[in-house]
């Protein structure tokens, strides 16, 4: 029973928590984003409270100087009384005579009559008396007495003229807040005179001074938000503006500009805002210029040298094919020229492919096929370079095929450039490539990790700028322009997928090709990790399932072959 209680409440509670977490968003999203709201609701809640604290000090003053009035009429109201009363019951003796005489007495004050209610400086009254008298000695009293406190009687039987505040009910049927105020008589030793005060006038007007107070306090803040929303309108407005206007500025509108009204702060905003637009402007023309001059110089110098490359080439070939009839000073000439002739013509591949990536015109040639032989094209590629390094490669492919719609070309490129930097800067230990894929997320991740001298904190995001090295100094053996990982992270991007990198000094570094499965489906979390999960660590971490390890140490025969693949390979790719 108490469960199903309990059920029915959450069920019913749901919905209204879920509506009020909802306003709080909506709330919350609109006080961050209105800056008018802000000044609106601080103004108004400072203002509220300053209202409040003059609101009780004034009240409070007017309480005390209406309270300090009422009681100085009540002192000069008792003397008169006391002289009224001490005048009717001078020469009475015997207790029914002080009954009677104390009856007189009250009639005396009252200028109705029988009901013992007077009228004097102080406003309305009650008059209460007691006192001792007969044989034997009894106190004689009048009706009201009952209300006068007994602190206050023994203040007045100690012969202290004394008052109090208090709640009394006179015999018109008033209960309410009443000043009584007690005092002895001079010449009746026995006789206590007390003066009770209704407070409902003092009350009333209190009460109507409230009101009005609170009324013009409400008042006061209409017009106090009234007058910021105004004030803040004229403040917020500009601004508003100028965030509109550098909103467009930044999607590419470069020639918006702000309205500049009057010589005031605002309009000071708007021309240094003008200004600061137009000579951004100006530089983001002049940088385009520069870049389209840049690239255009890049891409024909490039097609321009091919010409030239190409008959010095044939001619360097013609020359080293010749090699064995030359003297030895001669042949060694020859192959070192076609090395760096191989070296230039790849820097120009490198030139045109990033001015094809800089004009926009690169395209993706997309096959569904298993990316494992793009893996498997680039590991071959650069077998050699781990070979005379003395480098183990240690490869982690998956069993199963991963299909996934790729341009064969460029991701094998990709790999290979990320294979030939870990084998560069692996100081001879193992480099580990490994690849998996996920349907799920629609993600293949490919992450080559070597163990060298790592990347120090920062590193990671300049790695792929163009002709950065971390140490200019070091000797490359796969003879790189500089260019490559900035070509891959282009590659990279004109898949939709993402290049990263992750370095530790003295730990290694590591690279991760992230591709989507599916064209057009949004890309999800990658299936390989970029960082290694323990990063000081002497060997890298065991695949699962194990590994497969390419043996360098070959035959030249198979060395031979391999070289021939690889030469084969590039040719395709120019």
């Amino acid at each position: 029973m108490t469960d199903g209680l309990i059920a029915r409440l959450r069920r019913w509670a749901t919905p209204v928590l879920d509506w009020f977490q909802t306003i709080g968003t909506a709330l919350g999203h609109l006080w961050r984003r209105s800056l008018q709201l802000r000044v609106i609701v601080s103004t108004l809640t400072l203002s509220l409270i300053v209202i409040t604290i003059l609101g009780v000090v004034l009240t409070g003053q007017i309480t005390d100087r209406l309270l300090e009035a009422k009681i100085n009429a009540a002192v000069e109201e008792m003397d008169r009384a006391r002289s009224t009363i001490e005048n009717e019951l001078n020469g009475v003796e015997g207790a029914n005579s002080r009954q009677q005489q104390l009856a007189d007495a009250r009639s005396a004050l009252s200028s109705r009559g029988g009901t013992g209610q007077s009228t004097g400086a102080a406003g309305s009254f009650y008059s209460a008396l007691a006192m001792v008298g007969g044989t034997p000695p009894q106190e004689i009293t009048t009706d009201l007495i009952s209300e006068v406190p007994q602190e206050l009687r023994r203040f007045v039987q100690r012969s202290q003229v004394s008052y109090q505040f208090t709640t009394v009910a006179d015999p018109d049927g008033y209960r309410g807040r009443a000043l009584i105020i007690g005092s002895p008589s001079a010449e009746i030793a026995t006789l206590e005179i007390y003066l009770i005060f209704p407070l409902a006038s003092e009350e009333s007007s209190l009460s109507l001074m409230r009101g009005t107070m609170l009324i013009g306090g409400v008042v006061l803040l209409v017009l106090l938000a009234a007058i910021t929303a105004l004030v803040t309108r004229q403040v917020v407005l500009p601004i508003r503006s100028a965030a509109r206007i550098a909103g467009r500025f930044a999607d590419g509108r470069l020639k918006e500009r702000m309205l500049v009204r009057g010589e005031d702060d605002m309009a000071r905003l708007a021309q240094a805002f003008n200004e600061m637009a137009e000579s951004l402007s100006n530089q983001i023309t002049q940088l385009e210029e520069f870049g389209n001059l840049q690239r255009r110089f890049t891409s024909d110098v490039s097609h321009e040298l091919r010409t030239p490359l190409t008959t010095v080439r044939m001619a360097a070939d013609l020359i080293h094919g010749s090699s064995d009839d030359l003297d030895p000073a001669l042949a060694r000439s020859s192959e070192l020229l076609v090395n760096e002739l191989d070296r230039f013509e790849g820097l120009l591949n490198d030139l045109l492919e990033i001015s094809r990536h800089d004009a926009g015109v690169a395209e993706l040639q997309v096959e569904s096929l298993d990316v494992r032989m793009c893996a498997r094209a680039a590991i071959t590629t650069v077998r050699h370079l781990a070979k005379d390094a003395g480098v183990e490669l240690v490869v982690d492919l998956p069993e199963e095929p991963v299909v996934a719609e790729v341009d064969p070309r460029r991701v094998e490129r990709v790999l290979r450039n990320l294979l030939a930097n870990a084998i560069d800067h692996s100081e001879g230990k193992p480099v580990l490539i490994r690849m998996r894929g996920d349907a799920d997320s629609n993600a293949v991740a490919t992450v080559v990790r070597d163990q060298g001298v790592g990347l120090r904190p920062g590193e990671e995001k300049l790695v792929f700028n163009r002709f950065w090295r971390s140490d200019p100094s070091r000797v490359r053996r796969s003879g790189g322009t500089g260019l490559g990982l900035s070509i891959s992270v282009e590659d990279a991007n004109l898949h939709e997928g993402r290049l990263e990198a992750w370095g530790d000094p003295g730990v290694g570094a590591s690279f991760r090709l992230l591709l989507p499965m599916v064209r057009g489906r949004k890309l999800g979390p990658s299936p390989l990790a970029l960082e290694p999960m323990l990063r000081k660590v002497p060997a890298l971490p065991e695949a699962d399932p194990e590994p497969e390890v390419l043996d360098t140490r070959r035959d030249d025969a198979a060395d031979d072959n391999e070289e021939a693949a690889a030469t084969e390979t590039g040719d395709r790719e120019s």
